[in-house]
C-alpha cells in the first residue's frame, strides 16, 4: 500500500531532484560524482548478436510488464509519468538530441498503449 505524505513540498522537492538527474540528455549525471572517464577506463566487452537478441527480448518483457503496472496507476502517477517524460523534453534553449526526444515520445506511448488495458 503506498505510504501517504501530507507533505506535498517535501514530494516536490524530492520530484524535482529525482528529475534533475536527467539533465544531461538522459544520463544521471551528478556534478559532484566524479565520471567514470576520469578513473581508469574499465574495458568493456564487445556484445555478440545472441547478446544483442536477448537484451532486446529483455527489453520487450520490461516494457510489457511497465504497460500492465500502468494500466493499474492512479490518474495521479500516470500524470506524473507524463509530466517526467515532459520534462526530459528539450527545453527552450537546450540542444535537441534525438535520443531524448525519441526516450520522451516512447514513454508517453507506453503511458497511452497502457490505457487499452485500464
Amino acid at each position: 500500500m503506498p505510504r501517504q505524505n501530507s507533505d506535498d513540498s517535501s514530494q516536490a522537492v524530492q520530484r524535482q531532484q529525482a528529475l534533475s538527474r536527467w539533465d544531461n540528455e538522459g544520463g544521471a549525471a551528478d556534478p559532484t560524482v566524479t565520471p567514470v572517464a576520469d578513473k581508469k577506463q574499465i574495458p568493456t566487452p564487445e556484445m555478440s548478436n545472441a547478446d544483442l537478441v536477448a537484451l532486446h527480448v529483455r527489453v520487450i518483457a520490461l516494457e510489457n510488464l511497465l504497460i500492465s503496472l500502468l494500466a493499474t496507476a492512479s490518474d495521479q502517477q500516470l500524470e506524473l509519468a507524463r509530466e517526467m517524460a515532459g520534462y526530459i523534453s528539450p527545453r527552450p534553449g537546450f540542444t535537441h538530441h534525438p535520443l531524448t526526444i525519441h526516450a520522451a515520445a516512447h514513454m508517453i506511448d507506453l503511458i497511452e498503449r497502457s490505457s487499452r488495458f485500464r
